[in-house]
């Protein structure tokens, strides 16, 4: 995922076109991470995105809908104090470093115009996102606080100097000239494109590959030829931004002739970046407010795995209920050759067709009718016992489908899906249940499914956790609705709004139930589909549980880019 200082030389031009002149009208700060600015231009709203996260540090346009909190973070409210209604009136990159600065002019509370920066630093676990006074250079506050005794090279904390990170004294690729860099590079030492990254900057190892792929062993000539190209590219503006879609996602806004596998061309750097990390950092936010969700269920499914184990215990000793009611009845029958005392008796087997004998054993402490009368009941006991057991293991069968399928529905959910799921599990005593305010007693929404849009316009509803599949399934979809489930693997109801779809209209609601589903990396998913008249909920079932008949089965593939083509 290279970042890298070509990608933000591509975004920044793009803002400038875009931005520039733009008036700041919101600000919110939904995680600790991310900042979004709502930016009024020429008529149009734009939503630019700052993220300083650990692996997905960026910067971009987005179209993704984020969840704010309810009281906004501290620096939430200083952006909103010194930057609500200011003006945009520049945005430029520093050299070709991953170091954007927006210069923003507003009022104060005298009216006079006063200049801040806001500055984005894009370095991995070390990027920031900082709001300094454009007049005597002072940080006024910044996302992350870093002390002298954290960074001996610059402190970022309100009050101080705003300085530049540290300097790698790196050659400037869009100012020298070709054969400045031939000449420093060492052929005979090997390792070009580790050479290349190390002397140019703003060029990530995956351009430096490039550049060796393209070359081929090649000469010095050659690799001059293949830099002048580049270079040429770089300052015409001329980009292709395309994500790579192999083992693992790439992306860049140069054409990268080394990598494999599927490529994705958009039209602007903003879209590719927005498209390439929307997902990754949901999920990834996803992942941060459900951990204590995904302990219980596995702390859960381990205890359920542990039950199932003792059943099987059980049911292996219930097995043998019928030597015991055997033994009763045949020492019954040879109670006149028994004497209080005796240890063991051997008689004949009379269920045996070969008539053998058999030994049966005595407690000498009981009486002949008393041991007979104990194997009785230990007979009576194990076949309780074991329908009982047999109740107990289709309990905990029915938990275990259940609890992996919370599992599965975590790893799909949306950060509006979470809470729903919270709440199901407080309903189903899995959670303590919060203690009821007067605000809370208002009546709860209804669950919200996601909506796809199939090729030929018909409506696609997917429930993402029980609640809504409960709610898509058994209240919202019309007797005549097809009903779609990954057979025997957990996943999503999905519902097609039609009574007779089109055999691509259920190959296309049949990539959503396997893509949301247990098996989304898995190739040919069989997916079972009926009408709704078909599907029922048995009486005390586990939310989100039903049965189904009169079902078809197809079988696919799941495919990310379909999925994105039928997004609304």
């Amino acid at each position: 995922m290279p970042f890298d200082g070509i990608v933000t030389y591509a975004t920044t031009n793009e803002l400038h076109t875009k931005l520039t002149a733009g008036k700041i009208t919101k600000i919110y700060q939904p995680t600790e991470t991310e900042v979004l600015f709502t930016i009024r231009n020429r008529g149009q709203n734009a939503v630019l995105l700052c993220s300083i996260h650990p692996t997905y540090s960026r910067i971009h346009l987005t179209e993704e809908m984020f969840q704010n909190p309810k009281e906004p973070p501290m620096f939430c409210m200083v952006l909103r104090k010194y930057l609500s209604g200011a003006i945009i009136k520049k945005i430029e990159q520093r050299g070709l470093e991953r170091i954007i600065q927006f210069t923003i002019h507003s009022r104060n509370e005298i009216g006079d115009i006063t200049e801040k920066k806001l500055i984005m630093e894009i370095m991995g676990r070390h990027s920031n996102l900082l709001l300094v006074d454009g007049e005597d250079g002072h940080i006024i506050d910044s996302l992350k606080h870093v002390s002298s005794w954290q960074n001996r090279h610059r402190t970022i904390l309100p009050g101080q100097t705003y300085q530049l990170p540290p300097e790698q004294n790196k050659l400037n690729p869009l100012l020298i000239r070709p054969e400045q860099l031939i000449k420093k590079l060492d052929f005979n030492a090997g390792k070009l494109d580790t050479q290349i990254v190390n002397l140019l900057s703003g060029f990530s190892p995956v351009v430096a590959k490039e550049i060796v792929h393209q070359a081929h062993l090649g000469n010095e000539k050659v690799y001059e030829q293949i830099f002048t190209d580049m270079q040429q590219q770089l300052l015409d503006k001329d980009f292709t931004p395309v994500i790579y879609r192999n083992q693992k996602e790439d992306y860049h806004v140069l054409p990268l002739t080394h990598l494999k596998g599927e490529k994705q061309t958009f039209l602007t750097t903003n879209g590719m970046l927005d498209q390439f990390y929307t997902g990754k950092a949901e999920r990834d936010r996803v992942k941060q407010q459900t951990k204590d969700l995904a302990r219980l269920l596995k702390n859960e499914l381990a205890k359920n795995k542990r039950k199932q184990k003792k059943h099987a215990q059980t049911m292996q000793k219930a097995q043998r209920k019928e030597h015991y009611q055997k033994a009763g009845e045949l020492l019954t029958a040879h109670l006149h050759l028994v004497t209080q005392g005796d240890k063991q008796i051997t008689v004949v087997d009379y269920y045996d067709p070969e008539q053998k004998q058999l030994t049966i054993d005595l407690d000498p402490l009981k009486t002949p009718s008393e041991n007979a009368q104990a194997y009785f009941k230990t007979y009576q006991k194990l076949k309780t016992s074991e329908l009982k057991v047999k109740e107990e293991i289709a309990k905990t069968e029915q938990e275990m489908e259940y609890l992996e399928r919370l599992l599965q529905q975590i790893e799909t959910a949306s950060i509006q899906d979470i809470e729903e799921i919270r709440e199901e599990l407080r309903d189903e005593g899995y959670l303590k249940k919060q203690k009821a305010t007067k605000k809370k007693k208002a009546k709860t929404a209804k669950p919200v499914p996601e909506k796809y849009i199939a090729s030929d316009g018909t409506t696609i509803l997917v429930g993402k956790n029980n609640k809504q599949n409960e709610y898509v399934t058994m209240k919202l979809a019309a007797r005549d609705d097809i009903w779609l489930h990954t057979k025997d693997i957990p996943g999503s109801h999905v519902i097609i709004r039609s009574a007779s779809p089109s055999e691509d209209t259920i190959l296309e609601a049949a990539q959503l139930a396997a893509y949301f589903s247990k098996s989304r990396q898995s190739s040919s998913v069989p997916v079972d589909y009926t009408k709704i008249r078909h599907v029922k909920k048995p009486n005390g079932a586990k939310p989100g549980f039903v049965t189904y008949d009169n079902q078809k089965t197809v079988f696919v593939t799941p495919n990310e880019q379909l999925i994105q083509k039928l997004t609304p």
